[in-house]
Parts: structure tokens; sequence; C-alpha cells
């Protein structure tokens, strides 16, 4: 079929043409997709045509198979009436339309033929056009699925890299050093007030030493 012939090409320069330029697989599947729409749309309406001339040939045919009797017809009563010279004449006419018959035949077996050559692409191209629909989820999943491989194991390769270990480091001792400058801070803080404390208790043994000495002084008083 020309038609179907025509979207094989199409569809393969289409394709071939996406995969030089590297486009998205998704976008691909679905010009496949309406691409098989219309070629389906387009051999449908092909066809339709095709049906209708052959119709109308054989509406033709039909007329030419009636002349051509009625012509033997006449031969006949020609014979019956001793007219050869008269039935030759109808002879000869129904000859020519004879022949016409014979060409509206073949045109109408051909008209037939495409016919059938139709509705063999049609359901070749229905039943791509079923799977091509039904594996387009499938497709587009795990395209997606692939595209966040490839950027995962990009980022894993990024991680293993030279240059991002080197910044892990001098971050970890970046770290290392903020936590040491925050442990001086600590330790400056807690000798201050170890020393408050310890000026406390001071401060408490110098008053029960004065309440000591104090009490004796009472009781001789008393």
């Amino acid at each position: 079929m020309g038609i179907f012939t025509r979207f094989r090409d199409i569809i393969s320069s289409n394709i071939n043409a996406m995969l030089d330029r590297a486009e998205d697989p998704e976008k691909l599947i679905k010009l496949m997709i309406r691409e098989m729409e219309d070629t389906l749309v387009e051999l449908k309406a092909a066809c339709a045509g095709v049906m209708a001339e052959s119709k109308k040939v054989q509406r033709q045919l039909e007329e030419i198979v009636d002349r051509a009797g009625h012509w033997e017809d006449k031969a006949t009563l020609a014979v019956r009436k001793g007219r050869d010279d008269l039935a030759r004449e109808a002879l000869i006419e129904k000859r020519r339309y004879t022949r016409r018959q014979e060409n509206l035949q073949q045109e109408r077996d051909e008209l037939d033929h495409l016919v059938v050559q139709y509705h063999e692409d049609i359901r070749q191209l229905e039943e791509k056009l079923k799977s091509a629909r039904d594996k387009q989820r499938v497709l587009i999943q795990r395209h997606v699925h692939a595209r966040r491989k490839i950027r995962a194991q990009q980022e894993i390769r990024r991680a293993d890299s030279t240059e991002v270990m080197v910044k892990f480091e001098e971050l970890e001792s970046r770290i290392d050093r903020m936590e040491s400058e925050a442990d001086l801070v600590n330790i400056g803080r807690k000798g201050d007030l170890e020393e408050e404390l310890d000026k406390l208790s001071a401060d408490e043994e110098i008053e029960a030493e004065l309440q000591a000495l104090k009490t004796p002084t009472a009781s001789q008083n008393v």
C-alpha cells in the first residue's frame, strides 16, 4: 500500500532525525502514535473512496450487462423474423457492450482487491496503534526511571571525586576548629564560675570560725 509504505517511511525518518538530535523518547513515542493516528485516518478515508468507486463501477457494470442482454434479445428476434442483417447489427452492438462489460469487470475486480489491501493495512495499523498505546505508559515510566538513575549515578560519581572529598575534609576541619573554640570559651567560663563558688565557700568558713569565736564569749557572759 502506498499510504502505509509512506507511513513507514515517515516514522523511520522521524525516528532517525530525533535519535540524531538525542531528543526525549517520550516525545518520540507520542510522535509515533500521532503519526499512526493520522495515517489511520488517511487509510480509512482512502478505503472509503475506493469502496465508493467500486460501487459506482458496479452500477455501470449492471447497466452494461442489461444493455448487452437487450441487444442479444434484439438479435434473437431478428433471427426469428428472418432478418439476419438486423441480427448481425444487434450482435455487433451486443459485442460492443460485452467488451465494455469486460473492462468494467476488470476495473471492479482491481478496486475490490485494493479494498482488501486497505482493510489489511488498516487492521495491521490498528493493531500496532493499540500496542503502541499499551506500551506508551510503561515506556514513559522506564524513561523517567532511567533519567533518575542516570542523575543518581552522576551524583555518586561526583561525590566520589577527589574535589568533593577535599571539600568535605575542609568542612570537617572547619567544624573541628569551631568546636575547639567553643570548648575554650566554655573552659574560661567554667574557671570563673568555680572561682566564685570557691569564694563563697571561703566566706562560709570564715563566718563559721567567727561564730565559733563568739560562742565561748557568749557562754562566759552567761
